[in-house]
């Protein structure tokens, strides 16, 4: 994947943990700035705090809900940090009843 992220600005959702958290910091270790979202603010800060480390450029922010205003808000919160976005991996799900 070297050079086809780098520089880029990608939005990963459900990047606090599993497949999201390990592409957040891929992307990072690649030269992507990624702002990650995930509804687990812990889970999501601590990829950001991983990332930190390695010098990557990240970023995150904690969706409320599912519904299309959180989306729209999504987008305007990458384009607010980082002026763009390049590309977007939609990893979130929730299997069963959250509570």
């Amino acid at each position: 994947m070297a050079d086809r992220v780098e520089n880029k600005v990608a939005l990963i959702t459900g990047g606090g943990s599993g497949i999201g958290r390990a592409t957040a910091l891929l992307f990072g270790r690649e030269g992507a700035k990624v702002l990650v979202a995930d509804y687990n603010a812990e889970g999501g800060e601590s990829t950001v705090k991983t990332s930190r480390k390695r010098a990557a450029r990240r970023s995150f922010t904690r969706p409320t809900s599912s519904n299309p205003q959180d989306v729209d808000g999504l987008m305007h919160k990458v384009v607010e940090t980082y002026g763009r976005l390049d590309c977007a991996f939609n990893n979130a799900g929730i299997e069963g009843t959250r509570r």
